[in-house]
């Protein structure tokens, strides 16, 4: 699994004008899932993406999570995050897992991070369409790719 995680102070989700998901302070997360993703990618991702401390503190310094500022997920998925780009200037989409294994593991992510958070999660709708706007703070942005966990 890839994710990108971006801090923001808002963002949402639009499926043919219709809003999806909104949240204020907290993430928007791109997530792309391949076929060789497991169970246990998805678990220990939601627990990273739960206590990524890049809040600030009273000093100002990145020390929160976002279970510290009560804040929120939008999560969009994105296969798009498995390109390949080695071979002309067509992007390949081979590595990214299709619906079958991709949706239900979007779902129980979707439920791990609720269960995590104690909270609803916003999303996107898989497969469709989506215009995301956000404000992204800082800006922070973070890539984590669960076969890189060492």
């Amino acid at each position: 699994m890839r994710a990108v995680i971006q801090r923001v102070t808002e963002a949402n989700c639009k499926v043919d004008g219709k809003t999806t998901g909104t949240i204020n302070d907290g993430f928007l997360v791109l997530l792309g899932i391949e076929d060789a993703d497991t169970q246990e990618d998805l678990e220990w991702l939601a627990q990273k993406i739960v206590n990524m401390r890049v809040f600030g503190d009273a000093d100002g310094l990145m020390n929160k999570a976002l279970a510290d500022i009560d804040g929120n997920i939008l999560l969009i998925s994105q296969f798009t995050l498995f390109a390949s780009t080695k071979k002309g200037n067509r992007p390949g989409f081979t590595r990214a897992a299709r619906p079958d294994k991709a949706i239900p593991l979007y779902e129980t992510m979707i439920k791990q991070l609720s269960s995590l958070l104690n909270k609803e999660i916003q999303t996107g709708i898989f497969g469709a369409d989506m215009k995301i706007s956000l404000v992204n703070d800082g800006p922070v942005t973070i890539t984590i790719d669960t076969k890189n966990k060492e």
